[in-house]
């Protein structure tokens, strides 16, 4: 059975620098944590902050190409996991014909929330944990400190590197 389900925060798990996205049920408490990467973190971000860039980013692209094509995104459907890879699906609507896409839940959901397409999820893959994960290492993603960007400027790189502690780097043994 498929649930919707709607992007309720972006974390960051501290230990790791990992961005997490909270998935949560629309009609309920349930809530689905997928690990992503830091690109894919602020893909989700924008959209949902409103951010404006100057040029379109990647996923802006895929919205304008499959609108030129005579598509939309209908919805997504994040529809299984396995051995801790969850596997995500664009449905699309093409001049009438309905298709399916493969894709990383990531890259759906910041597709999703560019053209308003409603987001589904398997409804085993909820989980009944608090929305407010008790993890003192999670934070919200706006609120973290920056992570590491090969875009950054000297001064952002300089700051970057101040901020680390022995602790980010894991446990060295030589």
């Amino acid at each position: 059975m498929l649930v919707q389900i709607e992007v309720k925060k972006i974390l960051v798990d501290q230990r790791h620098h990992t961005p997490v996205v909270i998935l949560k049920e629309m009609d309920g408490e349930r809530v689905l944590p997928i690990i992503i990467g830091l690109v894919e973190a602020r893909a989700i971000a924008a959209p949902m902050e409103q951010w404006e860039f100057a040029r379109p980013l990647t996923h802006d692209l895929l919205v304008s190409v499959l609108s030129s094509l005579g598509g939309s995104l209908q919805r997504v459907v994040i529809g299984r996991v396995e051995e801790g890879t969850y596997y995500a699906e664009l449905l699309i609507d093409l001049n009438g014909e309905m298709i399916t896409v493969d894709a990383r839940p990531s890259d759906s959901i910041a597709v999703a929330l560019r053209t308003d397409a409603q987001i589904f999820a398997q409804d085993d893959l909820l989980e009944n944990i608090p929305i407010e994960i008790a993890d003192e290492h999670m934070v919200d993603f706006e609120a973290s400190p920056p992570l590491f960007d090969e875009t950054m400027g000297p001064e952002q790189l300089k700051e970057y590197l101040r901020q680390l502690n022995p602790e980010d780097f894991g446990r060295f043994t030589p």
